[in-house]
C-alpha cells in the first residue's frame, strides 16, 4: 500500500474541513487532512468561538455598568478587557487542541502545510509536513478572506475582525463598516466596554438580509445603547494618519466625515479559491472566484468536492459542517438529503441576540404566489413573557411566518434574549413538515423562553392566550 495515496483528501481544517474528514474516516475511508495555519478554522481561532467568549464579557460588563440599578449593584464597578482577552484565547486554544485529538482518534493523517493540486489526483504540500500525496477524491474547504474597500490596507489603525480580536487593548472610539453580523457583534462588543462606536452600512438598514422587523428593533436598541448607526452610506475614503484614522462617506448627496482611533472593516469575504491549482485538477469557479458544486457539493470534476465558504454558497461553520457531512456520505455511497440553503438557522450574537431561518416575511409574500401559499405571519413580543422579566431582559420578540392552507413554517425570525438556543425547534418543524397546529399542542415547560414559540404558533392557528 502506498501511504501518500488516500481515498479521501481533505483541504482545509475549518470546521467544515475537519468534520469532512472525521466523517470520511467513520464511514471507513483512509483519510488526510492538511491545513497551513488554523486546525479548526477561523471559526475556532479567531472567529466564532473566542468571540462569543468577548461577547459574554460584554453582556456582563453592561450589566455592571448599565443595568447595575436594576440588579442592586452599588458602587462604581470596573470591568478589565485584558482579563476578557486572556480568557478567549484559552478558549480558543482548548477546543484547538479538541480537533487535533478527534482526527487523531478517528484515525485520520493530519498534514501542516498548504496543498495545491498538481494533476485531477494529486496534490503537492508546501510547509511543515512538504510532501505529495495523491487520492481517490478530495474535498476542497480552504474558506474565504476578508473583503477590503478599495484602495485601503491593513495597518495598526485599519483591521478586519482577525485583527481585532488579537488585540488585547481597546481603541478609545472605532468606526465599524459594515452592518452584518460581524459589524453588528462587533459593534456591541465595543460599546459594552466603554469604546465610541461609529457603525456605517451601505444598504439602507443593518443586518439587511434579515427580516426588516428585525433591523428595526436592533437599530432602536444599539441607538439607545449609545452607538451611532449611519445606515444608507457609502464610504468613498479611507484616510490612515498617525494618531487617528478619516472616514469619508456619502449619504443622501451630502458628504459626511467620521474620524476614530481605529476603523474595522466588515463587509464580507470572498472565497479562497485561489492559488490551489484547480485548473490542474479541472475544477471551476464562477465569476466571483467560488467554487462550483451540484447540490451534493460535486465539483466540475466529480471526484472532488467542495464545501463551506469557498462555494459562496451560505458562509457560516454550521453550513459548512452539513456540507461536510453531506459530501462524506455522498463519497461513501451512503444516503443523506441535501443541504437546504434557505432554511438553515442563522445566528447573530449581539444583545438583543438575533436568531432566524427560511424566508423574511418580504421574501415570503414575494413567493407566494409561485408556490401558492397563503402567507400567516404571527408576532409575540417578550414584554409579554414571564420568564423574560425574571431575567430583567424583555427585549425583543418572536416573528414567525407560514402557509395558511398547509401550516407548514415559511421563515422564523426572532431578537431577543437567547433566542439562538430556540432555533432548533423551528428547523427541525420546517424539516420534517410538522404544521402550527401540531406545534401549538406540543408543550412548553414554564417559566421559559420558550414559551413565546408556543404562543407565536397559536397566533399561527387563532388567538393567542397571553398577548
Amino acid at each position: 500500500m502506498n501511504d501518500n495515496h488516500v481515498d479521501v483528501l481533505v483541504m482545509g481544517a475549518g470546521p467544515g474541513g475537519y468534520v469532512a474528514a472525521i466523517r470520511c474516516a467513520q464511514l471507513g475511508l483512509t483519510t488526510a487532512i492538511v491545513e497551513e495555519k488554523h486546525w479548526g478554522g477561523v471559526c475556532l481561532n479567531v472567529g466564532c468561538i473566542p468571540s462569543k467568549a468577548l461577547l459574554r464579557h460584554a453582556e456582563i460588563a453592561e450589566l455592571l455598568t448599565k443595568k447595575a440599578a436594576l440588579f442592586g449593584i452599588r458602587g462604581e464597578p470596573s470591568v478589565d478587557y485584558s482579563t476578557a482577552f486572556t480568557r478567549s484565547r484559552k478558549v480558543a486554544a482548548g477546543r484547538n487542541k479538541g480537533v487535533h485529538y478527534l482526527l487523531s482518534k478517528n484515525g485520520v493523517r493530519q498534514i501542516n502545510g498548504r496543498a495545491r493540486f498538481t494533476g485531477e489526483h494529486a496534490v503537492s504540500v508546501e510547509g511543515a509536513d512538504a510532501d505529495t500525496v495523491t487520492f481517490d477524491n478530495a474535498i476542497i474547504a480552504v474558506g474565504a478572506a476578508p473583503r477590503f474597500l478599495p484602495d485601503t490596507a491593513l495597518s495598526e489603525r485599519v483591521v478586519t475582525y482577525a485583527q481585532q480580536i488579537l488585540a488585547d487593548e481597546l481603541p478609545g472610539s472605532v468606526i465599524v463598516i459594515g452592518a452584518g453580523a460581524i459589524g453588528v457583534e462587533f459593534s456591541y462588543l465595543l460599546n459594552a466596554f466603554g469604546v465610541d462606536v461609529v457603525l456605517i452600512e451601505y444598504a439602507d438598514r443593518i443586518l439587511p438580509l434579515e427580516d426588516v422587523d428585525v433591523s428595526t428593533e436592533l437599530t432602536k436598541r444599539f441607538k439607545r445603547a449609545g452607538i451611532k448607526v449611519q445606515t444608507s452610506t457609502a464610504v468613498s475614503k479611507v484616510i490612515d494618519g498617525d494618531d487617528c484614522v478619516t472616514v469619508v462617506a456619502n449619504r443622501d448627496g451630502h458628504e459626511e466625515v467620521f474620524t476614530a482611533e481605529k476603523v474595522m472593516q466588515a463587509i464580507g469575504f470572498a472565497p479562497r479559491s485561489g492559488d490551489c491549482g484547480l485548473e490542474l485538477a479541472g475544477v471551476t469557479v464562477d465569476d466571483k472566484s467560488a467554487i462550483m458544486v451540484d447540490e451534493y457539493q460535486r465539483t466540475s470534476a466529480p471526484h472532488i468536492f467542495a464545501i463551506g465558504d469557498v462555494t459562496a454558497q451560505l458562509m457560516l461553520a454550521h453550513v459548512a459542517e452539513a456540507q461536510g457531512m453531506l459530501a462524506a456520505a455522498t463519497i461513501a455511497g451512503a444516503s443523506r438529503a441535501p443541504v437546504d440553503h434557505p432554511m438553515m438557522p442563522r445566528a447573530t450574537y449581539c444583545q438583543p441576540q438575533i436568531a432566524s431561518f427560511g424566508w423574511t416575511e418580504k421574501q415570503a409574500r414575494e413567493l407566494a404566489g409561485d408556490h401558492g401559499w397563503d402567507v400567516q405571519v404571527a408576532a409575540f413580543p417578550f414584554t409579554a413573557n414571564g420568564k423574560a422579566h425574571g431575567i430583567g431582559d424583555t427585549a425583543g420578540f418572536v416573528k414567525l411566518i407560514s402557509d395558511q392552507r398547509s401550516g407548514h413554517l415559511l421563515g422564523g425570525h426572532m431578537i431577543g434574549p437567547d433566542v439562538t438556543e430556540l432555533l432548533p425547534e423551528l428547523t427541525l418543524a420546517q424539516r420534517f413538515q410538522i404544521g402550527a397546529h401540531d406545534l401549538a399542542s406540543n408543550v412548553h415547560a414554564h417559566p421559559t423562553l420558550g414559551e413565546a414559540l408556543q404562543e407565536a404558533f397559536h397566533g399561527l392557528t387563532g388567538p393567542m392566550i397571553n398577548y
